[in-house]
């Protein structure tokens, strides 16, 4: 017997009670037969004024992700998504294998994480190697995630980050804002421009700024949905997100 709804994969969903993008976004990716599952890691509206409160505000969501998982494994979901990437990037190669080991032996299932996602993406779209990076986190994680990257051999020319004092007030950010800073970091020195930090909405305007650039946009949210459905066998192919849905 299998789902009426999601007879292809029911998707578990991992996302901070403070994030109002990952849901719809990846509601926006949904094909037929799949159905997202949002289990929300309950957490307080941190406020992030250095790189010390950001990254005690990360590890207090990392202290309960497992809550969500026992949460939704309660509709027998067959697969998880990872709808909150700064934690996923730390320690490196090595500190994201023993994270995902960590959820997979927890849960008894797979996961598609935001570190292993990215990585992944860029390699099956090929040629990048140099990248300009945006996030909304504070230095001291976009860090993490320059270190993440070099060790898959991608190295970062250069990086911004938006430094948003509160996890809310990532969604807040305009399309103007991103815009302006896209157009800071981009340059002929750099083969594609990465996107971290699951509550800046860039789904959509990743998609509209690689045509206009001419290079891979690469929006977080779009890569941990791609590897969850290609690691699940569901290769459909969507439009309007970018070249790495639609072609790859």
């Amino acid at each position: 017997m299998t789902d009426a709804l999601g007879w292809r994969a029911k998707f578990g969903v991992l996302g901070p009670s403070t994030n109002t993008i990952v849901q719809p976004e990846f509601d926006d990716m949904r094909v037929p037969g799949v159905t997202n599952h949002y289990s929300r890691i309950v957490i307080q509206n941190a406020s992030a004024i250095s790189d010390e409160t950001f990254m005690a505000g990360t590890l207090e969501i990392n202290e309960h992700v497992m809550e969500a998982v026992h949460g939704v494994l309660t509709c027998a979901p067959d697969y998880l998504v990872m709808g909150m990437s700064a934690v996923t990037f730390y320690g490196g190669a090595e500190g994201a294998r023993d994270w995902k080991k960590r959820i997979v032996d927890g849960a008894g299932i797979g996961i598609s994480i935001g570190s292993e996602s990215m990585a992944a993406a860029c390699q099956a779209i090929g040629g990048i190697s140099r990248v300009a990076l945006l996030s909304p986190y504070f230095p001291v994680a976009n860090r993490e995630v320059i270190r993440y990257l070099s060790d898959h051999g991608i190295e970062t020319v250069r990086d911004e980050c938006l430094r948003c004092p509160s996890w809310t007030a990532i969604a807040e950010v305009p399309e103007e804002r991103i815009r302006q800073v896209v157009a800071e970091i981009d340059g002929d020195d750099v083969d594609a421009v990465l996107q971290v930090g699951t509550n800046l909405c860039m789904l959509e305007l990743a998609g509209r700024l690689e045509q206009e650039l001419g290079k891979p946009v690469i929006a977080i949210n779009a890569a941990t949905y791609w590897h969850a459905l290609r690691e699940n066998g569901i290769s459909d192919q969507l439009d309007g997100f970018g070249q790495l849905l639609a072609r790859h």
